[in-house]
């Protein structure tokens, strides 16, 4: 059988793209993409200004794969959304710093936790504590069918839940526009300063 080529960039990799497209300095700390960068696969279309990632006889679809402005915008508002619900949770639970991360559900099972962390998707923390630990709703609710006492924990924790309004939030507004920079305007990111350049730690 024949390799297939690709036909699309699906979710984990377009978080993969933006990390490696801010890394290597083709895309600014503001997400733009940089004229002054000498490749070919860097173009202005009248859509705007694209990044080609796979050339068109190199995919099953018979055309280019390509990233464009917006395709990076709409990374930007995802990631600063969650890095600013983080934020709030942090100030609100009186915490200044992670001491891990646990990424649940199919999309934290396959974004890569390296290219996640440096474009900010969520606070600086150790790359050894971020974990990934699947479908941990459905594992929940198994448990809590197989075992009494588990089921009487989560119906304890449950009623001990306090929810947060983000959009109510004073501060989430600040975190949020904040946040839209690669990793971020103004919180530093330590343990991946070896893979930023120098004006993006």
């Amino acid at each position: 059988m024949e390799n297939a080529g690709a036909q699309g960039i699906c979710g984990s990799g377009i978080i993969d793209a933006a990390s490696q497209l801010f890394i290597t300095g083709i895309i600014d700390r503001t997400g733009r993409f940089r004229n002054d960068i000498p490749t070919h696969r860097l173009r202005v279309t009248e859509n705007g200004t694209e990044f080609v990632i796979a050339w068109a006889d190199e995919t099953a679809i018979g055309q280019d794969i390509v990233i464009c402005q917006e395709d990076v915008r709409n990374v930007q508002l995802a990631k600063a959304a969650m890095y600013a619900g983080a934020k709030v949770m942090m100030r609100c639970l009186g915490v200044d710093k992670l001491d891990k991360v646990i990424l649940a559900g199919a999309f934290g099972s396959y974004i890569d936790q390296k290219s996640a962390a440096t474009i900010g998707l969520f606070p600086d923390c150790a790359l050894e504590n971020l974990y990934a630990v699947g479908n941990a709703a459905g594992d929940g609710a198994r448990i809590a069918l197989l075992n009494v006492d588990k089921r009487l924990e989560a119906d304890k924790v449950a009623r001990q839940v306090e929810y947060i309004e983000l959009t109510v939030e004073p501060d989430f507004e600040k975190h949020f526009v904040q946040a839209i920079y690669f990793p971020h305007m103004e919180d530093v990111f330590p343990h991946f300063r070896h893979i930023l350049p120098e004006n993006r730690k």
